[in-house]
């Protein structure tokens, strides 16, 4: 979902990140506030003063986001959820989470969280607003606490649309799980009604980019499009996910895995292995002992003129928790694991011993003979 991201701070306990993607929307908001909405409705200023205004209200927005998120994630582990942090990116943020809400309780609890967080922020930021006067602050300051009012309200009222994975889409599926007691059938009904959504809006930016409000339509249409794809790979996911609940890793691993000695160099490794079997990541095993692990990105860092002379034993990782898994462990817990890390394969040991390497293709092709059974 995400690219490269920078972290910003830790609040609670949960890392604050920025996917690069959010610096285009920054950019877009500064523009658009000091060039049209500050000076339409608060006439006066100077260029300058309209300009900081939208800087002002762009990292009141960022802030407004991450106190949506942090309520998600404070509800989250009240019920005992493992997060991985906050990440802003184009379309707003998200609070990370890496497995599924233990029951409809929870999932209702802390999908209101968010929506009810932006709504007491947006009340409290009105009522400042309107004994600004009487506060002393400029018309100025007085008219970024509005944007930010608003755009709360905004935010808490469009995260409330019933169209999974928005907020009100996850209340939706909690009302429906607890009702049917059955998540696979009310993520599907959540599921469609947000790619219909989706659909909505895609179609609405269509009708107002023809209508000449190309800006506009355009993020109409990108959003439909984010709603629409997310809400279809969430039900994707979370099939997968209960489809691998109870099934050990050994069932789905390659037990005959390419493995490396760490002693050749990387010219080696890439003619003999990386052109060869085009995986991103190789066991090391030295006499018969999994000493660690190479990747394509270990690779890439060393310049092409030095990688006859290094060694594979120069640039593996040691093995850790964020590689390796038993073959005894839940095939559900290898996908978290890959998703949380980063990574695509996993070495599965026993012992101290390599026995195989699992990677997310095996468990997709899994969950599409599943689908192809209609199962």
């Amino acid at each position: 979902m995400f690219g490269k991201r920078i972290s910003l701070f830790k609040l609670f306990g949960f890392h604050v990140k920025m996917d690069f993607s959010w610096f285009i929307l920054a950019i877009l908001i500064i523009w658009s506030l000091a060039r049209g909405l500050f000076p339409h409705f608060y006439e006066g200023f100077s260029a300058t003063t309209y300009w900081i205004m939208g800087v002002a209200g762009a990292l009141g927005l960022l802030f407004s986001i991450v106190f949506h998120e942090l309520w998600h994630s404070l509800i989250a582990r009240r019920y005992g959820l493992p997060m991985k942090g906050i990440t802003l990116f184009i379309f707003g943020g998200v609070a990370e989470m890496s497995e599924q809400p233990p029951s409809p309780k929870a999932e209702f609890f802390m999908a209101v969280a968010g929506p009810l967080a932006s709504i007491v922020l947006g009340s409290g930021l009105l009522i400042i607003s309107l004994f600004s006067d009487g506060l002393g602050l400029s018309k100025a300051i007085k008219g970024v606490i509005e944007y930010l009012a608003w755009i709360n309200l905004i935010l808490a009222g469009f995260n409330l649309i019933p169209a999974f994975p928005l907020d009100g889409g996850r209340v939706l599926r909690s009302v429906l799980w607890g009702w049917k007691e059955n998540i696979n059938w009310a993520t599907n009904i959540a599921s469609k009604i947000g790619s219909a959504f989706g659909f909505a809006l895609i179609l609405f930016g269509v009708f107002q980019v023809i209508a000449g409000n190309f800006i506009g339509g355009a993020w109409m249409f990108l959003i439909g499009l984010f709603i629409r794809s997310s809400s279809q790979m969430s039900y994707k996911q979370m099939i997968l996910r209960n489809s691998l609940s109870g099934q050990k890793v050994d069932q789905y691993m390659n037990s005959d895995p390419a493995a490396v000695s760490p002693d050749i160099n990387l010219e080696e490794l890439i003619e003999e292995y990386i052109y060869k079997y085009h995986y991103k990541m190789y066991p090391v095993v030295d006499q018969g002992s999994l000493v660690g692990c190479v990747e394509l990105k270990n690779v890439k860092d060393i310049p092409k003129e030095d990688r006859s002379s290094t060694k594979v034993r120069e640039i593996m990782e040691g093995c850790s928790e964020s590689n390796t898994i038993r073959s005894d462990e839940d095939a559900e817990k290898a996908l978290s694991h890959m998703q949380q890390n980063k990574r695509s394969r996993l070495m599965v040991v026993e012992r101290d011993q390599l026995v195989g390497v699992i990677s997310i293709k095996d468990l997709m092709d899994f969950l599409s003979v599943k689908i192809d059974l209609g199962d």
